[in-house]
């Protein structure tokens, strides 16, 4: 990591810090949601249908993923849509610093926040409600880092093409809620018809979905699940790249 690019993150992590709500979100959010459902008993009780889970243990992974969600929909797009809208990144563009520089930055600040969102889900999870903790840690960390690279990506994609803050809080709102949704948040993909399901699990967050489940329950995730959301990864970071726009 060179000079410039520590001290630009370094220079983030302050003006983040400085946003509560930003990081309330992010962080204390997906928590307070997984407590608020662990009040309904039957999220509570083991379910035949899903394999003895109970349904505030999927909302464990759920909620880490819905950190995820709210990092690459709003709070990381909208960061950046307000340097280019002050002219910020105008200013960086006579340095050295690169468009992958700046999205680098963005990623170590908010992937650490999210790392946080995730120990407090799972010890509030494990603690309050007996939720399992990830029996198979290699294949939860692989597609932890994968389905946050996939948000991430996504995050860019929408700063690069939205022109300004009033089109960027559309646009964050428009790819937002369905992402939640396939993400489980209004009910979990594991509960939904079978065809839905397969509908879900060829986007990156429900196949983030599914793969957490997994390896939560002790088994290296699919290939399938795993490859989904490293092709939109992969997908979306080009356009986020090609497409960075300085003003």
């Amino acid at each position: 990591m060179t000079s410039a690019s520590a001290a630009l993150i370094r220079n983030e992590a302050r003006l983040y810090l400085r946003e509560p709500m930003a990081w309330f979100w992010v962080i204390a959010f997906p928590t307070l949601l997984l407590i608020v459902l662990g009040f309904i008993p039957t999220f509570r009780e083991a379910d035949a249908d899903l394999g003895g889970q109970t349904v505030i243990g999927l909302y464990v992974s759920i909620c880490i993923l819905l950190s995820m969600v709210m990092v690459g929909a709003t709070a990381m797009p909208m960061t950046l849509i307000e340097y280019r809208s002050s002219r910020i990144l105008r200013r960086l563009r006579t340095t050295p610093v690169s468009p992958l520089t700046i999205l680098g930055a963005q990623a170590v600040v908010f992937g650490v926040s999210v790392a946080i969102a995730a120990a407090l889900c799972l010890t509030v999870g494990r603690l309050a409600y007996d939720a399992p903790l990830p029996q198979h840690l290699l294949g939860w960390l692989v597609t932890f880092v994968l389905a946050l690279a996939a948000m991430l990506a996504t995050g860019g994609v929408i700063t690069a093409l939205t022109p300004n803050a009033s089109v960027g809080n559309v646009v964050s709102m428009m790819v937002m809620l369905p992402t939640m949704f396939t993400t489980g948040v209004w009910f979990p993909v594991q509960t939904m018809p079978q065809t839905l399901q397969t509908i879900v699990h060829w986007t990156p967050m429900g196949a983030a979905t599914e793969a957490l489940n997994q390896a939560t329950m002790g088994s290296f995730p699919d290939a399938m699940y795993l490859l989904v959301v490293a092709g939109w990864t992969l997908v979306l970071s080009i356009v986020a790249v090609r497409t960075f726009r300085w003003e």
